[in-house]
């Protein structure tokens, strides 16, 4: 089978969103030798301008080293379309000829793809390919992106844990996530030892209590002469 697969990729960019665009293009090269695969610059814009590369013209081995690159290589976008939005998205993938369009992306994305997939009435496949860093994906062990930004997290703490050995104080750090707890609880991964921060952490998982969070770090303080938290958004 030949045809037209459309690629974009929306939300915030991750350490590894582009192994999904260059895993999809050689598996569709594989499985449907001579289709066409376009990737939309900057997300469903590049859809609604009509602004595409043609990655099933790119040499494998070029991008296999775009596979190792961070960042989004396509662009992306923010936009969050509603139903006007889309029907503008839909019909610029009727005009690209577009059997299929493989968008990869978090919550608004899948989002996104309902509607078109409601849109279309059966007339044209639509795959979402998740790359929330939030984890928040029932089902499975972790989502692409997770790790490397979970490592990123761990990092970002043990650092300040050094700093506050130095300058002590409190210090209140907000982890994204959403509506989950895994990249908050992250935080905690590369403690070096009980006095090590992060000291709290508080997650959406759990209720949080202002009364109960002001005496926790102040017991903390009692007891380490610093505190470090980490709060999820």
């Amino acid at each position: 089978m030949s045809g037209t697969f459309v690629i974009a990729q929306g939300g915030g960019p991750t350490a590894v969103i582009n192994q999904t665009v260059v895993g999809a293009a050689l598996e569709i090269r594989r499985r449907h030798p001579g289709a066409k695969v376009l990737g939309s610059i900057h997300g469903v814009r590049g859809i609604r301008d009509g602004n595409y590369v043609d990655l099933s013209a790119i040499p494998e081995d070029r991008l296999r080293l775009i596979a190792a690159t961070p960042s989004a290589a396509l662009g992306s976008t923010r936009d969050k379309p509603d139903e006007a939005y889309c029907e503008v998205i839909l019909n610029g993938l009727k005009k690209a000829g577009a059997d299929a369009f493989i968008y990869i992306g978090g919550n608004d994305t899948s989002g996104t793809q309902q509607i078109l997939t409601d849109a279309a009435g059966g007339k044209m496949a639509f795959v979402h390919a998740p790359k929330t860093i939030d984890n928040d994906l029932e089902e499975n062990d972790h989502t692409p992106g997770f790790i490397s930004a979970a490592e990123f997290v761990a990092g970002a703490f043990l650092s300040v844990d050094l700093d506050f050995r130095a300058l002590p104080g409190i210090y209140v750090g907000i982890v994204m996530g959403r509506h989950a707890g895994f990249l908050t609880a992250a935080a905690a991964a590369w403690q070096l030892d009980p006095d090590s921060g992060p000291h709290l952490l508080y997650v959406p998982e759990r209720p949080f209590s202002a009364a109960a969070f002001i005496d926790d770090v102040r017991a903390t303080l009692d007891r380490h002469k610093r505190c470090i938290v980490a709060v999820s958004e």
